[in-house]
């Protein structure tokens, strides 16, 4: 529970970088600044978003190849290069999202 206020003084420049960098993380002002202040990374990794939904529609679309490929109703070439490189890919931005680093963009 928030029940104490602090005040500081700092620059208008400083000022408008820091609420540039809370919008920017999607945190309030109060919430970015705990959140450094406190020593916790804070993530921001533009476009992530649409990355991972464009990577699991082409999942859907390799299983549903996988499947009609097993039930003899479309012959493929070879799934099995295509799979491993949709499963390294599945695993990059697995890491991408666990990995921890400080956001240091100044916009």
């Amino acid at each position: 529970m928030k029940s104490k206020k602090m005040s500081i003084r700092i620059s208008e420049e400083d000022l408008d970088m820091i609420h540039r960098k809370a919008r920017k993380s999607l945190l309030t002002l109060t919430e970015y600044v705990t959140t450094c202040c406190l020593g916790k990374q804070i993530v921001v990794i533009d476009g992530l978003h649409e990355v991972i939904r464009l990577q699991k529609t082409i999942g859907r679309n390799l299983n549903q190849l996988t499947t009609l490929a097993n039930m003899g109703r479309v012959r493929v070439v070879n799934l099995q290069e295509l799979t491993e490189q949709h499963i390294l890919m599945s695993n990059l931005l697995s890491e991408i999202l666990k990995r921890k680093r400080w956001d240091d963009g100044d916009s």
